[in-house]
């Protein structure tokens, strides 16, 4: 008999779940939420079938995520098999011409068909697949100019490194209108010279795809619970921060931090309803985030739902 009882409490848990997810389902049912794949979520088998999983469950609640991904560790990972060093300079990627085809190749032909892949595993088997890839570079998705960078007084030259300047989200929109996931490598192509590919920063180009789409949502996968006020103390975990109140803080923030939250400030003030970092070292902290009340991490929203809260 407790056995039945057990059974019956937690049936009434997953039901609670259920029932509170009900205004997000009827807030985000056929819309556009753009999520960038990162950090260990990208090298931990378990967490990116759980990504998967939470990819294939969105699209089948009615909504249309949008994975954009970089893959840090795999590139390193090549480029050493191939004898070339990585050399980081004010946390880019120095990419040298023959680095750059590493680069693409592992984000085109490796991580970007793992995701898919995986995604796909989830289908129902009837109707084809649910996931396919999407490239940065072509055919014009991303563009983008090469950068610099200055330490300490000194300009670098990146190489084959970029700033996105242009988005042209026509062949994500045509695989969305195909009821499909698309799963962006974030490569652009060159202003100059189109067949020079770049290597873009990965946060930078899912906030850039999500302007472009006006996302009501942009999900940013970290490896931390979310931005604090007052790092390392972990009572400091700020859930809510409007565009005002970050573009105050920003400039104190650790440098790892800063693209994340550069990204999610850019996409706000772009349009895009409310962008928020998680935790992507917990298992469908996407569901977390998007389906319940208590949500996860650290959502920016733009001043006027800060003022009418």
């Amino acid at each position: 008999m407790a056995a039945d009882n057990s059974d019956q409490e937690l049936a009434a848990v997953k039901a609670a779940t259920l029932i509170e997810s009900l205004p997000w389902l009827k807030r985000y049912a056929g819309t556009v939420v753009v999520v960038k794949f990162g950090g260990n979520a990208m090298i931990n088998d378990d967490l990116k079938r759980a990504f998967a999983e939470d990819m294939a469950y969105l699209r089948y609640a009615g909504l249309h995520p949008v994975v954009v991904h970089g893959g840090g560790p795999q590139i390193s990972a090549a480029l050493a098999q191939q004898g070339i060093e990585s050399e980081f300079r004010g946390g880019y990627r120095v990419t040298s011409t023959e680095a750059i085809g590493v680069v693409r190749r592992v984000l085109a032909d490796e991580v970007n068909k793992e995701i898919v892949d995986l995604i796909n595993e989830h289908s129902d088997g009837t109707h084809g697949p649910l996931a396919v890839g999407v490239f940065g570079d072509g055919p014009s998705l991303y563009s983008g100019q090469r950068k610099g960078v200055v330490v300490d007084g000194e300009t670098f030259d990146l190489g084959h490194v970029g700033d996105i300047t242009s988005v042209d989200p026509t062949s994500v929109l045509d695989v969305i209108r195909r009821g499909l996931i698309p799963v962006v490598s974030s490569i652009a192509a060159s202003d100059i010279d189109p067949a020079q590919a770049l290597n873009v920063n990965a946060d930078a180009a899912a906030g850039a795809l999500a302007i472009a789409l006006q996302a009501p949502k942009l999900v940013i996968l970290t490896d931390v619970p979310g931005l604090y006020s007052d790092w390392p103390n972990r009572d400091s975990l700020i859930g809510l921060i409007s565009v005002d109140e970050l573009t105050e803080l920003l400039p104190t923030l650790e440098s790892g931090m800063i693209p994340k939250m550069t990204a999610c400030l850019d996409a706000v003030v772009g349009g895009v309803g409310g962008a928020t970092i998680i935790d992507g070292r917990i298992p469908h902290s996407i569901l977390l985030e998007v389906f319940t009340q208590r949500g996860a991490g650290t959502e920016v929203i733009p001043n006027s739902r800060r003022n009418n809260q």
